[in-house]
This record gives structure tokens, sequence and C-alpha cells, in this order.
């Protein structure tokens, strides 16, 4: 049993992973500006707190995402802390993709990745590709258009439970390095994922394909965003839509 810190431990990825490092056995402890059962404050972006949640601790998953540069700061604030404490093992996750397909958050995530690779830190890195719940909520966020816009690209979307269980693996193994990719056991046309959501929320519009300029569309339509062979997630799409769409009427 491992004493296990998790940065971003209430978000999207962090719940279920916290719940499977604790059925796991582990102690975990959830770092939060807000106390709260479970939790430990402290705060990333201003770095305060930190030295005091990691004490006793051996392992930090490091999940929170601003979803923007912040993270490099706070990814900066984190190793500072971390560099005195004698921490056994850090495991940081990042997406497919970012060292080529040239978007600003990505080329964050890249240099958050740089950081623990430099820092004398013992870590493991894991790149995921796009969550299902974003490729949902891409195509929601088009509820008020009279079609559905589908860029001429293809992914492999994963579900966050499948990268939650892979995190928890990694917390209970050493230290590693960047480990391989993991991807969603699909590779779909974004216009067939559009099908499979159209499908799913009773919609009858029609799909647009959608050709944009730039290297970071030529990026992803070369299938960077993806794995390639490599596959570790077992829910699909449809699996992901099916359970969604009836937790939805169960409210």
């Amino acid at each position: 049993m491992r004493t296990i810190l998790v940065t971003g431990g209430t978000g999207t990825l962090g719940r279920p992973t916290t719940a499977r490092l604790r059925a796991a056995g582990h102690d975990v402890r959830v770092l939060s500006r807000r106390p709260g059962p479970g939790r430990t404050v402290g705060d990333l972006t201003k770095g305060t707190g930190l030295r005091e949640a990691l004490d006793g601790v051996d392992t930090v998953l490091h999940l929170a995402t601003s979803q923007s540069r912040a993270d490099v700061a706070q990814t900066q604030n984190l190793l500072e802390a971390l560099r005195p404490s004698g921490i056994e093992h850090l495991i940081v996750i990042s997406i497919v993709g970012v060292d080529r397909i040239p978007l600003a958050y990505y080329r964050a995530k890249l240099e958050l990745e740089r950081l623990v690779e430099q820092s004398s830190i013992p870590y493991s890195l894991l790149r995921a590709t796009q969550f299902h719940d974003l490729v949902d909520r891409v195509f929601t966020a088009q509820r008020f258009l009279p079609f559905l816009l589908a860029p001429s690209m293809r992914l492999q979307p994963i579900a966050i439970e499948d990268v939650a269980t892979r995190l928890t693996e990694l917390a209970g193994a050493q230290p590693t390095g960047r480990v391989a990719d993991i991807g969603g056991p699909e590779q779909h046309s974004v216009g067939d994922l559009a099908r499979l959501w159209r499908h799913a929320a009773g919609s009858r519009r029609p799909i647009v394909p959608l050709r944009l300029p730039g290297k970071a569309f030529r990026a992803f339509a070369r299938g960077d965003a993806m794995t390639g062979d490599q596959t570790y997630g077992r829910k699909t799409f449809a699996d992901y839509l099916a359970d969604s769409r009836a937790t939805e009427v169960d409210r």
C-alpha cells in the first residue's frame, strides 16, 4: 500500500482515479484549495501548502490542469516542493501528440513534460488520447446549429475510466520514465463519431465535413493524435454514449 497525493483529484479524471486508487488499498489524499473529507489543503498556482501536503507521501499523481499555459507554472511549483521531500514516484498525465501538434495548450503540455524529465525526481509519464466526453462536448456545443460540423480527421477517443485504471496500475509499479501511450479501442473519422452521436441524441441534422487550414489541422489529419496500433481502452464511443444517455434518463 502506498500513500498517494493526487493533484486535480476533484476533476474529471481525478475522481475515478482516486476511487480506483482507494479500491486498490492505497491511502489517498486529494490536494484541494478547499478543505473536506479526504482532502489536504494546498494551492498549485500560488505554491502554498504543498510541502505540508507532501508530508508522509511516497507517490504523487499530477492530474491537475487549467487547460492553459498555467499548467507549466503549477508544475514548476509542484516540482520545487517535491525536490526536498524524498518522493519515490511522480506520475504525470499528458496528451498523445503534444510533440507533433502545434496547439498552444499542447506546447504547454510538452514544456511541462520536459520540466518533469529534467528534474531529479523518479517519474512515469503517460500520454492518452482525447477523452470520450470531450468529443461529446464538441458535438453538444453545436446544438443550436442546423447541422453538425465534422472536421476531416480521425480520432481514437478513450474512456476516462480506462485512463484511471492505467494510472492506478502505474501507481502500484516502479517509476519507468515515459510509458507507452494509450488510446481507445477504435479509430474513427470525426464524421463517423458524429453519426454515432447524432443517433444517440435522436437527431437528424446533416453532417457537414470540414477542412481547416493550418499546421495543427494537418497534424490531426495525419493521425498524430492517435497511437497507431497500440490500444488500451475497452470502452468504445458508442458504449460511452449509451451509458451517458442512460444516466441522463435515470436522473
